[in-house]
């Protein structure tokens, strides 16, 4: 009797330490930092080329297949934002909401977040430069497929009429 109570006992705790581990096993599996990594340092490179002067931008957005892409908060795209810009924020990216949101992979996307602005008042407050949003909304349209995505490289005054900036 005390051997089976024993060996009863052994099998509840290897299968509660199995339990324990399989989190840890489906967690693995769904977050892989040496793939997002590699995905970077591929995007490095390829970024560098993309960056884009205002004046391109603006050119740029006015020509068809071209979609400008606000990821900030609805709160903060709401405050305001670049004319003709739509919004789907970071947090939202999934296969699903960038296909709805930006429909054919092959349309031109620009980007731009708070670091583009020299205010740093709401809505754009200014971020830590090696996390501007920029960088992480690139790398993810890139990882999603999305390989016709330029990025505003100057700094504006949200209040410059050629920014073109809506506010609620």
């Amino acid at each position: 009797m005390r051997a089976v109570v024993l060996a009863f006992a052994v099998g509840l705790m290897s299968a509660s330490a199995l339990a324990q581990e399989e989190p840890q096993a489906n967690t693995s599996a769904q977050i892989n930092y040496s793939g997002f990594r590699d995905l970077t340092r591929e995007v490095e490179a390829y970024r560098d080329n993309r960056l884009v002067t205002l004046a391109d931008f603006q050119r740029m957005a006015r020509e068809p297949n071209t979609i400008v892409l606000d990821a900030r908060s609805s709160a903060a795209y709401t405050e305001g934002h670049i004319g003709g810009a739509i919004n789907l924020p970071f947090t939202d990216f999934t296969d699903q909401s960038l296909r709805t949101a930006l429909r054919d992979p092959n349309v031109r996307i620009l980007i731009y977040c708070n670091n583009n602005f020299s205010n740093n008042a709401r809505p754009v407050i200014l971020k830590r430069v090696e996390l501007a949003l920029n960088i992480q909304t690139f790398i993810n349209l890139y990882g999603y497929g999305y390989r016709n995505v330029y990025e505003l490289g100057d700094v504006v005054d949200f209040n410059d009429p050629a920014v073109g900036w809506v506010r609620s």
